[in-house]
Parts: structure tokens; sequence; C-alpha cells
């Protein structure tokens, strides 16, 4: 008798338990919110023209996607219907110092993923450890090729295309625009994304130009060294008339200010692939005709876009900061709209809020609307992005009294990227065989 009702108590006591744990897993369920660390300069030389920006532009999308703001396709609320709780975190320190402070958003803080960087050298960094810890990491930035190239990743996409893109579209802007100049050179930092940027301008000139000529000397000074005056007079006397450059931050404004005052802008055609922030930060001391690129349709080529989400960005960005959106502003915007795509789609077919790997799996291969243009994962196992990139001649505008750009040309994926699962490197030396240009 009393083992009856010993059993029959402990029948009630599972059965207690049993519902009970269903609850809980339904209540696990969904979130009310995601924790995501969100990663950029916020100190030293790169924090003002790229940093800054770069965390303000994704503040904004953040917070239009919490509170349903934000307009179509991205006017649900949430992310699966979480509002993310964004961890901002400085980029400065260098590689070894990010993937300690990427250690402990993942082991300690316990984050649901990690976006951001700017650094190429950080990213390098960052990736394997991103795939060793198993955590969905996004990058929003950073150019080299080497990190799809060298090896495909597992839980580390890129929304923003590799310096190959930046490089070829500036040496078929020379070429289109500047025919008859057959001498190039360049100055470029001298770490991965000053070198792969230089490396593969010069593979592309060889091939679009093949009586043009490289110079003997192109300049590599150390990253973020601020003075150029030894450089400035080697290119001054170099025969080469074009000078490509991919300094950022705030090397690109000191090399501008210093140059101007020799007369440099006058006697070269200067290739900026990435320095659209001078332009704004510099106004109009920033000299004209220079030949400028923004790493796709972004920053200063993309204010006379006039599709309704740029207009809605542009508008968002100049009313909270009173400023117009750079290049990084949208590079970290796009990141997350990205995001939110994966996790919505991973959502709805999973039919409830997805897990890591359906997020992972939902996000290869997408192709997700931008705030100028279709982004498409399409490289890199589907885990890098292509797009457009342009280049322009600055040109201020005095009656509207902000920077600007003429006789722009956009450079399709088709242009100036691989085809996927062949190497940058080959398919230029091979004659960049189906490009289509037109």
């Amino acid at each position: 008798m009393k083992i009856k009702i010993f059993n029959k108590t402990t029948k009630i006591a599972s059965a207690s338990m049993l519902v009970a744990s269903c609850l809980f897993a339904g209540a696990a369920m969904a979130k009310d919110s995601v924790k995501v660390g969100v990663v950029s300069f916020l100190t030293g030389p790169a924090a003002g023209v790229f940093g800054v920006p770069a965390k303000q532009g994704a503040q904004i999308v953040i917070d239009a996607i919490n509170n349903g703001t934000m307009p179509a396709p991205y006017n649900t609320q949430g992310f699966a219907g979480a509002k993310m709780n964004p961890v901002f975190s400085d980029e400065s320190g260098g590689g070894t110092k990010q993937v300690g402070l990427f250690r402990d958003f993942v082991e300690k803080q316990k984050v649901d993923a990690m976006i951001g960087y700017i650094s190429s050298g950080n990213c390098m960094a960052i990736g394997p450890i991103a795939d060793e810890l198993k955590m969905l990491t996004v990058f929003s930035t950073c150019g080299t090729p080497r990190l799809y190239e060298e090896k495909l990743r597992s839980h580390v996409f890129r929304t923003q295309a590799n310096a190959v893109g930046d490089s070829l579209a500036a040496a078929r802007y020379i070429v289109d625009m500047y025919p008859n100049e057959k001498n190039y050179t360049g100055i470029n930092q001298n770490y991965a994304w000053g070198q792969d940027s230089y490396k593969f301008f010069e593979l592309g000139m060889k091939q679009m130009s093949p009586d043009s000529k490289g110079s003997d000397k192109p300049q590599f000074p150390k990253l973020f060294v601020g003075q150029y005056g030894t450089e400035i007079s080697a290119l001054s006397l170099d025969k080469a008339k074009v000078v490509h450059s991919s300094f950022w931050n705030g090397d690109i404004e000191a090399f501008t200010l210093q140059a101007m005052v020799r007369g440099f802008f006058q006697k070269k055609i200067f290739v900026s692939s990435v320095g659209g922030s001078a332009v704004d930060a510099l106004g109009k001391k920033f000299p004209d005709g220079i030949v400028m690129g923004t790493r796709g349709n972004v920053g200063l080529l993309a204010r006379d876009n006039k599709d309704s989400l740029n207009l809605w960005f542009i508008g968002e960005y100049k009313k909270r900061f009173n400023a117009l959106p750079l290049g990084p502003s949208y590079q970290y915007a796009r990141s997350i709209l990205a995001y939110k795509f994966a996790m919505d789609k991973a959502m709805k077919k999973a039919g409830k809020f997805p897990t890591q790997d359906q997020v992972i799996a939902a996000m290869k291969n997408i192709k997700f609307k931008s705030f100028t243009e279709t982004i498409s994962m399409a490289r890199g196992g589907g885990h890098q992005a292509v797009h457009s990139v342009g280049y322009g001649l600055t040109k201020y505008n005095k009656k509207g009294k902000t920077p600007g750009a003429e006789k722009v040309k956009m450079y399709g994926p088709e242009c100036i990227y691989p085809p996927a699962g062949t190497k940058s490197e080959d398919w230029i030396n091979a004659g960049m065989p189906g490009a289509k240009c037109n």
C-alpha cells in the first residue's frame, strides 16, 4: 500500500517536473534580446574618421530595428523579434589585444554574435579564433583578400567586399579616364591592407594596360606614421604621374595637407581607394580633381543616390549627428542589416527563435538589400560579399557647401571580382577571363 502511494506520488512529481521542463524549454525558444559585441576604433588615430562614424552608422540602424521604425524591407521589429543589446568595444591596440577581448566577449560575456572590425590585421587575427570558439562573427569593413583565399571560414562572414575589387576598379578608372598615362607608382601603408591594395592595382594595370609600367620605388611607410615629407619628395621626383594610395584614417588627411602645400596634386594624378573620409573632414580644403573611391557605392559617392533606404539613412544620420554618413557608417550599418536578414530568415524557416547554427546556415549565400544596391554573399563559400565599386573626381559644391564627386563610374561585381572558388591573383594573371565590364 505504501509502495503504491509512493509510486503514485513519484509519478505525479515526475509529471510535474516534465511539465515544468517543457514550459522552461518553450520559454528558452524565444528571446527578448540578443547581446552582440560591436567593435570599431573608438580611440586613437583611426577613431575620428573611421571608428566613430562606423559606430554611429551601426547605432542608427540598431535603434531603428529595435524600435520597428526602419523602412522596408527591414520594417519588422527586432532581430528574429529580439531587440539587440549592443556592447561597443574599442578596436585599438593590435591583433593580440583584440583576440583577448574577443575571447572575453565569447567566454565571459556570453554574446550571441560579434560584429565589426576595420583593420585587415585584426580580421586576420580574429578569423581563426572565431571559428575555433564557434562564434558567429560578421566583419564590417576590413579588406584583405587573404581572409577567405587562404582558408574558408565556418563562422565568419564579411559584408564588405575585399581589396581586389577596390584596386581593380581603380585601375579600370585610370585606363578609362586617362588612357595615355602609362607610368604609375603608389604610397600605401606597410601592412596587409596597403600591400594587397597596391599589389592588385599593379596587377590590374598590367592586364588592362599592357604597355604601362610600375615604378621601381613605390612607397610603403609605417602604419599611422603621420609624416610624409620624404615619401612626397620621392614621389615628386618619380616620373610616374599616376600615384595609387590606400591610405585611410588620419593618414590620408595628413598626406593630403602635406602634399597640397608642395603643389603635389597639380603634378600628379592621385588615386585614393578609401580616402572619402578625408574629403568630408577637410571640406573645402580638400583639393578638387582627386580620383576618389569609397569601397563601394557608399559615402561620398552615394550622396546623389535616391533609393528610399539611402535617403532615410542620410536623413537620420544628419538629424542625429549633424553630419553626412561616411563610408564606414554605411559599412557597419550594412553588417547590421545582414544580421537582421539572416536572423529573420532563420526564424521563419525554423518556426521558432533560431539557434546560431541556423542563423549561420541562413546567412550563407544570401542576397540582401543595402542602402544603394543588393549585396550578394557570393564568394568565400557563401561567406564573402561582392558589390559594385565606384570612383569619381572630387569636386567641392560651393553652392551647397558640401563635398561631392563628378565623373563617377561604377564597376559591377562581375567586372572586378574573380568567379567563386578562383584565387584573385590567378584570375588576374590569366587575363581576368569572363570579366564583364560594360
